[in-house]
């Protein structure tokens, strides 16, 4: 979508988002960690990564106009899609979502623990390329994908940037309600890794009003 701004008796358009397709995990992660600063500096923020309209300008608009703003934006993503997509595809490639969480290896949930402590924030692309990686097989709505492999993690994380951030808020809150389950069915020496896991994943960082508008 487009706004108009006037300014020294001039009108020039900029754009805004129009979807929350538009949105990439790598914009979104950069929203997320607005929530640590101050609302003006989340306002301007949140405006600068969703939009071309120049930083000075920004400034230069009123509360009033910075508000219209974020409205628009917030209409947008309170009707993002969140239903689980299992396949996504990024430059050409399909990469499938777990097929079955309660067969997840140690290995994966480790690093997914270790990603979630060090701030899922800043570990996105990190934890989608966890949970979702290339298919091997496809047949209907079945799939199996490769084996883990962390030593291919980083690689895979540089691409999952491009990952739309719908996908990335609906993957992680499936996944929280399996971890959520899967305390109850997990020995007891695990019991207390798992609840350090959920208490860092709570639904209220993955809410819709990510971007911070009261």
């Amino acid at each position: 979508m487009q706004v108009n701004i006037k300014k020294d008796g001039s009108k020039k358009s900029y754009n805004v988002i129009s979807s929350w397709d538009d949105v990439t995990l790598e914009k979104w992660s950069k929203l997320i960690t607005n929530k640590n600063k101050s609302k003006s500096k989340e306002a301007l923020d949140t405006i600068k990564t969703l939009s071309d309209i120049p930083t000075d300008l920004i400034k230069e608009l009123t509360i009033n106009d910075i508000s219209k703003i974020l409205n628009k934006i917030a209409r947008l993503q309170a009707t993002e899609n969140t239903k689980l997509k299992r396949i996504i595809k990024i430059d050409g490639v399909e990469y499938g979502f777990h097929p079955n969480l309660e067969e997840i290896t140690l290995g994966e949930y480790a690093d997914i623990e270790t990603y979630i402590q060090n701030g899922y924030e800043n570990n996105l692309p990190k934890l989608m390329a966890v949970l979702y990686r290339p298919l091997v097989e496809k047949e209907g709505k079945y799939y199996t994908i490769k084996a883990y492999d962390s030593s291919t993690t980083q690689l895979r994380a540089e691409k999952f940037k491009k990952m739309k951030a719908r996908d990335v808020n609906s993957s992680l809150l499936f996944f929280w309600t399996f971890a959520k389950e899967l305390l109850r069915i997990l020995p007891s020496c695990l019991m207390e890794l798992s609840k350090r896991m959920m208490d860092n994943l709570q639904p209220k960082n993955l809410q819709k009003s990510g971007i911070g508008l009261v």
